[in-house]
This record gives structure tokens, C-alpha cells and sequence, in this order.
């Protein structure tokens, strides 16, 4: 395809002459006599290169050059000048012109102009190729990246919960074979403790599969204004006597100036849950603490910036540091085979929902102590609510 060049000059001869020139170089020669033919023809045939003169009536070249670089920056202007014009010449390199020519027009001076300014488009047309070609191949490396993390992510969600599946199967299985002895002997102590196990499991089993669906959705938290102490008091009122069946005195400190703020309590009622067994477990792993009877304590105060702190603490066996730092990892448990490691990430999850953080801090061997706080709210918009 021949490559357009648009000459501008008022004076007919040296349009002729110089479109003679520019023809026998190869180029489609498109002329213009004043400046605003000259943006007119440009906008109709859009051409790489145009060579203009400077002194013109009423729309000179600068102007030209200006109105072009303005609609077309990578068009390449060059600009014809007399000898007296090198005030111009200059002005117009300022305004990103290629390169000017002094009349009389040499051959030489022509042909190099127009060299320079080919060498101009050819790099610019290799730069943006360039772009491109980077462009797409971070992209796909991008994609490629997403999908090894995902690939990852899912592998590490069917290790973590298969390993989870695996532990409430182990758990069935000797429940099942305590129960089958208890038959077999006629053993009603058997028969109690195996039923008990079976039973224990298929709530461990009936739990997991709630904790994964709300786990895998993307949920908006169901906002209420209610009581900010209601959560604390109900998981207190709950695991008060489980707690006491297991040797654990369980206390309360809920702060009675809290005002009413908006939650989702069925969640955060979850998440004082998760954390007050965890707590319990804690203490029930160790025989006793610190020669002091094993307690677990849940508060609630009120700090400036946010509506609540929910606090959950206990002096049980604690955490060292590389196991308070993978807490929140999926399926990670601390608990062994009796653990399934969802309880936190949903805790975690629930609490993100709200615009919460939480936090832990735990010694080995002297306790621990989690913290998570609630942001204060106004009524939420209907968009907000479900």
C-alpha cells in the first residue's frame, strides 16, 4: 500500500514541484494551499507524513502543526521554512515537528527529512507491536498464575478437607466397632460409649457441612439492631454447664454501657461459639493451670472507632508462635483428629463480612486470648440488609 504524504504550501509552483519530487519517491502526494485545507485533507485521508511551509496567510504552519499533533500525535510534521526563519523552525520543533527544511529545497536535505521521519513511524509501529506482544503476555502469564494459584487453592481445600472427612470417618468407625463389642457381650457400657462416639460424629459431620456451604458463599451479613451484649450472653448461658461438666469454670464480664449497634447476631453468635469450645478444648488438653482451676472468660467492652470488642480468654495449653500464625489457614486444627480446622476460618470470614479484624495472642503453656472487634454502624441501606 503507497504510503500518503500531504504537502502545504500557498504557492502552486512549488506544490507542483515538490509533489513531482515526492511522487518519484514513491509517496501518494495529497496538496493543500492554505492551513485549513490542509486539516481539512488531513482529517479525510489521515496520511503518516506532512510537509508543510510555515509562512502562510491566515492559518500558518505552526498553527497546522499544532491542530495535528493535537488529533493525530503520532503524525510526522515537517516543516518548510525561509532562510530569516529559524525562530519559527525552532518554535515548531518545540511543538514536536519532525524536522524542518530550508528553502531553496535541497534533494538531500529532502530526502534525509523524510528518511528521519519513516525511521520515526517504522520505531513507533515497533514500539506499540512491542507493547502489544508485553501486554499479552502478561496477561496470559496473569491467567496462567490465577490458575495455578486456584489449581493450588483447590488442591489444598480437597487435602484439608479430605483429611477432615478422614477424622469424622475414623471417629465412626470406632464408635461403630465399641457399639458392635457392646452387642456382642452384651455390654451395656459399651453399648452407651459406642452410640455416644457414632452420635458425636454425625454432629461433628451434620457442623462441617454447614461450616463449608457458608464458607463457600458470598454472603452479606443479615443486619440487626440488637443488644451488642445478646451474642455473649447466649454462647455464656449455652456452654455454661458443658463447661462445668468438664471441670471448667466459665465466666462473664460483659460491659453494661454497650449500646445497641447493628450485627448479624446469628454470626457473631457463631463466632463467640467457635471461640468459647475452642477455649474449652484448650483448657481440657492440660491437667491443670498453673496450679489454678481452668477458666475461660468472655467480655465485652466498648473502644473508640468501633462498636464492640468481643473477647474470648482462656488459661489453657496456648499456642507457640508458628501455630498462632497458621490459625486462620484453611482447615488447619490444632485439635488432631478431633479437629476439622473450619471453625476459625469461618469465624474469620463472618467477622471480615462485617468490616471486622481479629486477633489472637497466646503463650505455650499459659493461654490464650482472642479478640475481635465489630465496626460501628449506621442503619445499614436496604442493599446492606437481606
Amino acid at each position: 500500500m503507497t504510503e500518503k504524504i500531504l504537502l502545504v504550501d500557498d504557492e502552486e509552483g512549488i506544490r507542483t514541484v515538490l509533489g513531482i519530487a515526492l511522487a518519484d519517491y514513491g509517496y501518494e502526494v495529497l496538496t493543500a494551499a492554505s492551513g485549513g485545507e490542509a486539516v481539512s485533507v488531513f482529517r479525510k485521508q489521515k496520511p503518516s507524513i506532512v510537509l508543510t511551509d510555515i509562512k502562510m496567510p491566515g492559518m500558518d504552519g505552526i498553527q497546522v502543526l499544532r491542530k495535528i499533533k493535537e488529533e493525530s500525535p503520532d503524525t510526522e510534521v515537517i516543516m518548510i521554512t525561509g532562510h530569516g526563519d529559524l525562530e519559527l523552525a525552532i518554535e515548531s520543533l518545540k511543538c514536536d515537528a519532525t524536522d524542518f527544511i530550508t528553502k531553496p529545497i535541497n534533494d538531500d536535505a529532502l530526502e534525509i527529512a523524510l528518511k528521519r521521519a519513516n525511521e520515526k513511524i517504522f520505531l513507533k509501529a515497533k514500539m506499540q507491536e512491542y507493547t502489544e506482544n508485553l501486554e499479552r503476555l502478561v496477561e496470559e502469564k496473569t491467567r496462567e498464575l490465577l490458575e495455578t494459584e486456584r489449581l493450588a487453592a483447590v488442591g489444598q481445600t480437597v487435602a484439608g478437607l479430605a483429611h477432615a472427612i478422614k477424622n469424622v470417618v475414623s471417629g465412626l468407625k470406632g464408635g461403630a466397632f465399641v457399639l458392635e463389642k457392646g452387642i456382642q457381650l452384651d455390654n451395656q457400657k459399651y453399648l452407651l460409649e459406642g452410640w455416644e462416639m457414632i452420635k458425636g460424629n454425625l454432629e461433628k459431620i451434620g457442623n462441617m457441612t454447614l461450616d463449608l456451604l457458608n464458607y463457600s458463599k458470598d454472603r452479606v451479613p443479615d443486619y440487626q439492631l440488637c443488644d451488642l451484649n445478646q451474642p455473649a450472653r447466649e454462647v455464656f448461658d449455652l456452654m455454661f454447664q458443658e463447661a462445668r461438666r468438664r471441670g471448667v469454670i466459665l465466666e462473664k464480664d460483659l460491659d453494661k454501657e454497650l449500646s445497641k449497634g447493628w450485627m448479624d447476631p446469628d454470626g457473631i453468635h457463631r463466632c463467640i461459639l467457635n471461640l468459647v469450645t475452642n477455649a474449652i478444648d484448650a483448657c481440657t488438653d492440660i491437667s491443670c493451670v498453673h496450679g489454678k482451676g481452668k477458666m475461660v472468660a468472655i467480655r465485652t467492652r466498648k473502644i473508640v472507632g468501633w462498636a464492640v470488642v468481643y473477647e474470648v480468654e482462656d488459661n489453657g495449653c496456648g499456642m507457640d508462635t508458628e501455630t498462632r500464625e497458621k490459625i486462620f489457614e484453611q482447615f488447619f486444627s490444632t485439635k488432631g483428629s478431633r479437629g476439622t480446622g473450619l471453625g476459625l476460618m469461618i469465624t474469620k470470614k463472618i467477622i471480615t463480612e462485617h468490616g471486622g479484624k481479629i486477633s489472637c495472642e497466646s503463650q505455650k503453656g499459659k493461654g490464650t486470648r482472642f479478640l475481635f472487634r465489630l465496626p460501628e454502624k449506621e442503619n445499614p441501606s436496604d442493599t446492606e440488609i437481606r
